[in-house]
């Protein structure tokens, strides 16, 4: 579903993309069956080799400092992990620098105050980062895999797209309720409700000269 979305925005037979943060490589392979030529970067070689061997051309790398020439790729993806940089605003610069002009920034990711914000600790993350995760250990007798202001960030709506907006060579082509339907799409423009009802941002950019 994510990869046909992502082709509605971008013809991927032969484009060189890449998935920032994209672990086992789940995507990689899909785009790949796309007629893509993708491949994955990511800091956690554990997660990249979780279900064996990383796809071939995987790099093990900062989102924030990509081992990439600027303007290398056609379509610069990430799914689901901006929320889990702390510096969010430097890997969004990151995927917009490695991105040719014309090509396409496509990034999702759990906004903080959306039901699911806290991940595995929601909903109990709208009584504080911190507790919910103290919460999370007392029920499950471990830590939560995602340690709120160390791999899990309150990343919102408004930050998102003001960051967007406000990009050097990127200019905004959508911003939309990921997993909801098309005709939510008008919570984006609402602040406030949108940080509770979009559950999912997607927002797409396209690369200028």
């Amino acid at each position: 579903d994510t990869v046909h979305q992502l082709s509605q925005y971008a013809d991927l037979d032969g484009r060189i993309v890449i998935d920032v943060g994209g672990g086992p490589g789940f995507f990689v392979r899909e785009l790949n069956r796309m007629g893509a030529r993708s491949f994955c970067i990511d800091a956690d070689s554990g997660e990249m080799a979780m279900l064996g061997p990383p796809e071939h051309g995987s790099i093990v790398a900062s989102a924030t400092r990509m081992p990439l020439a600027s303007g290398s790729v056609d379509v610069c993806f990430s799914s689901n992990v901006l929320e889990h940089v702390k510096d969010w605003p430097a890997m969004l610069a990151e995927m917009v620098r490695v991105t040719r002009p014309g090509g396409i920034v496509f990034v999702t990711f759990t906004n903080w105050l959306s039901p699911y914000g806290g991940h595995e600790t929601s909903p109990w993350h709208y009584l504080g980062g911190h507790r919910a995760a103290a919460r999370y250990q007392r029920t499950h007798g471990k830590p939560p895999k995602n340690q709120f202001g160390s791999s899990l960030h309150a990343v919102s709506v408004a930050e998102a797209l003001r960051w967007a907006r406000s990009a050097r060579q990127a200019v905004v082509v959508d911003a939309v309720p990921r997993y909801l339907p098309g005709w939510t799409r008008p919570l984006v423009r609402i602040p406030l409700v949108r940080e509770f009802l979009t559950w999912n941002l997607l927002l797409v950019l396209r690369r200028e000269g």
